[in-house]
């Protein structure tokens, strides 16, 4: 009997749908829950941070560099300016592949290894969606490739920027110093807040010592981009503050005359207006072009100039330290009178040349290899000045002592710093007894006094400091701060006073005496300078020698390798009885003084006449 089988199972069917069923509720049931967790995080729980996020996508947040405060001289002519240029960049989060990106820049403008390093630097330390400078001063056809390959850049920025600019090139380059790009350093120095989007920040001199009123302000701007990050729309902007305008008492007049006066020699020019302290020329030569370091100097330029044997980077006036010669004499004149050694009448017995009491040694006179003898049998100082005698100084020295003419040289500003608004001012060396033991642990000697009666031995000056020291003899003691800047934004900003040097009209007659003889007189050693001269000028000749000459040896120029021969020195204010200019000038191995007064010439002909002699 066949067996029955059943075809269909209704009560199973719906056991098993049923089942099937509640498999398939619990899992929608579960992915819904999952998804209202999700919603819930998303905006309630992480709100927030995903709002953030996304506008971060869309509205971003720019800053807005200042614009850096413009320098001019004295008459209103532009020295600093800031010129259009513009600017290769990245932003980071907007490139899909870095590397790639750069290599395709490279194949379309040149970018050297120095460019990259800094960009890379800065990429280490930029904010989110800050775009980093890659190229700096790009030209038209740079421009016009980028511009063709923007739509396979995403990320690439080109910006017009406003970048520094030197009209006048080397003929202020150490006067203002100059910007240059943000190093590491400098960046964790700076007020990081206040300097996004600025690249460039002073580095030496008036635009490092001004940096905070030259900088200004940033702003920033909220801008809506899509989805390459090009602006669409800006959605809330604050204008940045730009830099003040700075006047500074340099006169190009003045500076040009000083500037062409030195030529290619070695040397530096300072002339500061007594009556208010400020410095109306600042020249060092060799200078060199300031706009070469705005946006970094290339390795072949920066070692050109780092290697040259004249060392141009070297600020003569404010850094170099040399003997004073016999530049120091009117001081040391002014001394003597004061302390009541000497009076204008006092004479000493000039053979041409001067020893201590108990020693062998001859110290002589710079005359006696000229004449054989001294400047007369007698010299009171008004000779003593005029002539530069050194055996008249030699004996003041040794009856002052080394302390006292520490003392009153003091008074005058040497051996310390001018308190002057640049940078890497040096101080130089006004020896003592005490200096002496702190530096060398030795003794002082008496004949070491003597050398430093004449501005030689361990004494030590800056040009700044000795025209410093010469407005104090023209202002008759009044001494102030010396200033480059004039005014900030119009609004003038004076130099501070110090207390006078005090001392008789009758002894500041006698040294004024002595100096105006110096130009003026018949035996002067300076007379040249008085041809056809419209005016009364009080200075003084120095000569510093820069190699020992032994007891009994003779000095011969032609015979010395030019760089050990000695330096010519020269003081001097103008005009003699109300002075309105001091000058102070050294030419490194010019032989004499005889290189130095002529310049001296030329620059108070520019400032009293208009003309450069």
């Amino acid at each position: 009997m066949p067996r029955h089988i059943a075809l269909k199972d209704p009560l199973r069917e719906i056991r098993t749908f049923s089942a099937r069923t509640a498999v398939a509720m619990v899992v929608v049931l579960g992915l819904l829950a999952a998804i209202l967790i999700r919603y819930y995080s998303l905006q309630i729980t992480s709100y927030e941070t995903y709002r953030t996020q996304s506008e971060r996508n869309r509205v971003q947040l720019q800053p807005l560099p200042p614009k850096r405060g413009l320098i001019f001289d004295r008459n209103g002519v532009l020295l600093a300016d800031n010129r259009p240029s513009y600017m290769l960049s990245i932003v980071r989060e907007q490139v899909p592949d870095l590397e790639t990106t750069l290599q395709e820049l490279q194949d379309l403008v040149p970018v050297s290894e120095s460019d990259l390093d800094n960009f890379h630097k800065k990429l280490a330390r930029r904010r989110p969606y800050e775009a980093v400078p890659l190229r700096f001063r790009l030209n038209q056809e740079e421009r016009a490739r980028l511009a063709v390959n923007r739509y396979r850049l995403p990320g690439v920025v080109v910006d017009a920027q406003l970048l520094r600019h030197y009209p006048h090139g080397e003929l202020f380059s150490h006067a203002l110093g100059y910007v240059g790009r943000i190093n590491e350093r400098e960046a964790f120095e700076l007020d990081e807040s206040n300097y996004r989007g600025t690249f460039h920040v002073g580095k030496v001199g008036v635009e490092k010592y001004y940096e905070d009123v030259l900088h200004g302000t940033v702003g920033y701007q909220n801008v809506e981009t899509n989805a390459h990050g090009r602006v669409l729309r800006v959605l809330e902007r604050h204008d940045p503050t730009p830099g003040a305008d700075l006047t500074l008492h340099l006169d190009i007049r003045v500076q040009q005359a000083a500037f062409d006066a030195l030529g290619d020699r070695r040397g530096a020019v300072v002339a500061v207006d007594p009556v208010t302290g400020g410095i109306l020329a600042l020249v060092s030569t060799p200078g060199f072009d300031t706009n070469l370091f705005v946006n970094g100097i290339s390795s072949a330029d920066y070692s050109a100039l780092r290697d040259s044997p004249d060392v141009p980077l070297f600020n003569r006036a404010v850094q170099g330290q040399y003997p004073p010669g016999s530049t120091v004499k009117p001081m040391m004149g002014l001394a003597g009178l004061e302390s009541g050694l000497v009076t204008p009448e006092t004479t000493v017995a000039d053979p041409g040349w001067y020893r201590l009491p108990g020693d062998s040694r001859r110290y002589r006179d710079w005359i006696l290899r000229i004449r054989g003898t001294g400047h007369a049998p007698k010299v009171d100082l008004r000779m003593a000045i005029a002539e530069s005698c050194d055996v008249y100084f030699y004996d003041l020295a040794r009856r002052l002592t080394i302390d006292r003419m520490h003392d009153y040289l003091d008074d005058f500003g040497l051996g310390h710093r001018t308190g002057i608004d640049t940078t890497n001012e040096r101080r130089g060396v006004l020896p003592s007894t005490q200096w002496k033991r702190d530096a060398m642990a030795q003794p002082w000697y008496p004949g070491e006094t003597l050398s430093a009666g004449i501005g030689q031995g361990y004494m030590l000056t800056t040009p700044l400091q000795l025209a410093v020291a010469t407005t104090v003899l023209a202002s008759r003691g009044e001494r102030r701060v010396p200033r480059m800047l004039w005014a900030i934004d119009g609004e003038p900003a004076p130099a501070p006073l110090l207390e006078p040097l005090v001392a008789s009209e009758q002894n500041w007659d006698a040294v004024h005496g002595g100096m105006l003889e110096v130009v003026h007189g018949k035996r002067g050693t300076a007379k040249k300078l008085s041809r056809d001269i419209q005016y009364h000028m009080a200075g003084k000749t120095g000569t510093a020698q820069v190699i020992g000459i032994a007891q009994n040896a003779v000095y011969k120029e032609e015979e010395v390798a030019e760089r050990h021969r000695h330096h010519g020195l020269f003081i001097a204010f103008a005009p003699q009885e109300s002075p309105t200019i001091a000058v102070a000038i050294i030419v490194e191995n010019g032989g004499g003084s005889s290189a130095a007064s002529p310049i001296a010439r030329k620059v108070i002909d520019t400032w009293l006449l208009g003309e450069a002699g």
